[in-house]
């Protein structure tokens, strides 16, 4: 059984895409950058600012599914500026120290919008018995 999980994003339905899609214990997480529900970039500037911010929308996608960071195997970071990297890893590293997903970083030369310095994707599986239901991380 499918499930898309929507952010409300006005370029999902432009573009044809989901925040989060869920297929039985599997769940992607769209890439995901630091733009606020308003269609502003929040931390302009900052890699770390926009990762923790890209971070906590896919926190709530995750809840959404019935998931959270415990559940996630692997992430892929996109940063436009590899110099600042560490910046990123430390937001990365602030969610996901205890749980360790499998994880890559890459550069890239720019993003959709030349304010954005991150995205990342998330894929988890959620361990049997968890339904679908709201799960707190």
């Amino acid at each position: 059984m499918r499930r898309n999980i929507s952010s409300g994003a006005r370029w999902e339905a432009t573009v044809g895409y989901s925040r989060a899609v869920r297929i039985g214990d599997l769940i992607e997480i769209a890439g995901t950058t630091a733009v606020n529900e308003r269609g502003e970039v929040v931390g302009a500037g900052s890699p770390y600012t926009q990762a923790r911010f890209a971070l906590e929308k896919i926190g709530r996608a995750l809840a959404e599914a019935g998931a959270g960071f415990e559940d996630v195997i692997r992430t892929r970071i996109f940063v436009t500026d590899i110099a600042r990297w560490e910046e990123v890893g430390r937001a990365h590293g602030e969610v996901f120290a205890d749980v360790r997903p499998a994880s890559t970083l890459v550069a890239v030369a720019s993003l959709v919008r030349p304010d954005l310095l991150v995205e990342i994707e998330a894929t988890a599986v959620v361990p049997d018995g968890r339904a679908g239901g709201v799960h707190e991380s």
